[in-house]
């Protein structure tokens, strides 16, 4: 059995991910507030006036009495066999403590744990829009406060789209993929791979250098919507007035090299772009070298030989021009290539270089990638060396 507890303070959109996680893996959604809440809001005219459940006077009883609530709610799943995703701040629990002993017995085992990062400043301007009451009366945890307990930390600024993708690769999960394919039946002679998205996380470092640009700026920057995936001068040129642009371009660039926290590989990665000889792969990215350099080196990943960034191009994607010279340096056809994409974008310049394509959801949704083959990460992948050259893709 699989039970995951997707924990987080108030704000930190774990409902929201947790309802997807259920839905995707066809598990029961247990979710303290709905288990609990409405005994507890019939109890408030019984309480002195003002005086609400969630009090500090009242907590040593009733948060305690909640938990028990839900545990006792999930060993009914697990007596029937039934995989479960709980929702809950679990801020006791996740110390590892006498709570957490309790639910890992309640659980059958230890249950894999998803914690929302978020930063205060997010916290505050979600709850002041959805304005509840309940959250007058939160106890938040230090903001340095991790869990105790193994667990994956997700991004809280992600979309859920994205925080779903992370969550599912990293348990192992993902799409079953169709090995009918025709990108099965091929052998190719080079793999072409995006970086940001493809084979590193580094949304989270990249929404935050944007988030400052804007705020240096004095603007709300839609970095989605601009287009991600294409080369920063042309994002900044959809979002900044011409007299900013290469003030602004000159700046992102500068806090985009020194943002590395949270630069990750992201699963199956390294072992794909390893198993590939250095004739055979390249990195083609809309970033900067220096910025594509330093995530590659902060994700730990090994450079390959042909590594083409926005500085080598005088298009960038979704023109065909960076897969047409990551080609061309490889001595390939780009008939013969393959590349890995993550945005719209890259897969358009992708295609009209004439390669095939296989998108990586996270980023975007898998609805909105046109590609020859969707896959929820290159774990899903191996890739076989042919005797004759080159090599096919099957999945993992």
């Amino acid at each position: 059995m699989m039970n995951i507890v997707v924990s987080g303070p108030a704000g930190s959109g774990k409902s929201t991910l947790a309802v997807e996680l259920a839905r995707a893996l066809g598990a029961a959604l247990l979710d303290l507030d709905t288990i609990t809440n409405p005994v507890l809001e019939a109890m408030t005219p019984t309480l002195p006036a003002g005086t609400h459940w969630n009090a500090p006077e009242l907590r040593p009883v009733v948060r305690p009495a909640r938990y028990a609530a839900l545990r006792a709610v999930l060993a009914d799943q697990v007596r029937a066999g039934v995989d479960a995703v709980l929702v809950a701040p679990f801020t006791a629990e996740l110390q590892g403590g006498t709570e957490w002993r309790e639910l890992v017995d309640a659980a059958g085992g230890e249950p894999a744990v998803v914690w929302l990062r978020a930063s205060p400043e997010l916290l505050a301007e979600r709850r002041r829009i959805r304005s509840a009451d309940r959250d007058a009366h939160i106890v938040d945890s230090p903001a340095d406060s991790a869990p105790r307990v193994p667990h994956l930390v997700v991004d809280a600024s992600l979309t859920t789209g994205q925080q779903l993708s992370s969550v599912l690769r990293r348990l192992g999960g993902g799409r079953q993929l169709p090995v009918s394919s025709p990108v099965f039946a091929r052998t190719f002679a080079a793999a072409l791979f995006d970086l940001d998205g493809t084979l590193i996380d580094s949304t989270p470092a990249v929404n935050r250098s944007w988030e400052q640009l804007g705020r240096e700026f004095g603007l709300t920057l839609d970095l989605m919507a601009a287009g991600h995936g294409q080369p920063a001068a042309q994002v900044i040129a959809a979002l900044f007035p011409p007299e900013h642009a290469e003030a602004a371009l000159a700046r992102v660039t500068e806090i985009e090299a020194d943002e590395l926290d949270d630069v990750i590989a992201l699963d199956g990665a390294a072992a794909l772009l390893d198993s590939l000889p250095d004739p055979q792969r390249a990195i083609v990215t809309s970033g900067t070298r220096l910025i594509a350099g330093n995530r590659v080196a902060a994700a730990g990943l090994s450079s390959p030989a042909v590594f083409v960034t926005f500085d080598d191009v005088t298009r960038g994607k979704p023109h065909p021009e960076p897969y047409l010279l990551a080609a061309s340096r490889l001595g390939v056809d780009p008939a013969e290539c393959v590349v890995f994409e993550d945005a719209p974008a890259g897969l358009a310049a992708a295609r009209a270089a004439g390669c095939a394509t296989i998108a990586i959801a996270g980023t975007h949704d898998a609805a909105d990638l046109d590609a020859d083959l969707v896959i929820d990460g290159l774990f899903q992948l191996r890739a076989l060396p042919e005797a004759g050259g080159g090599f096919r893709l099957a999945p993992a």
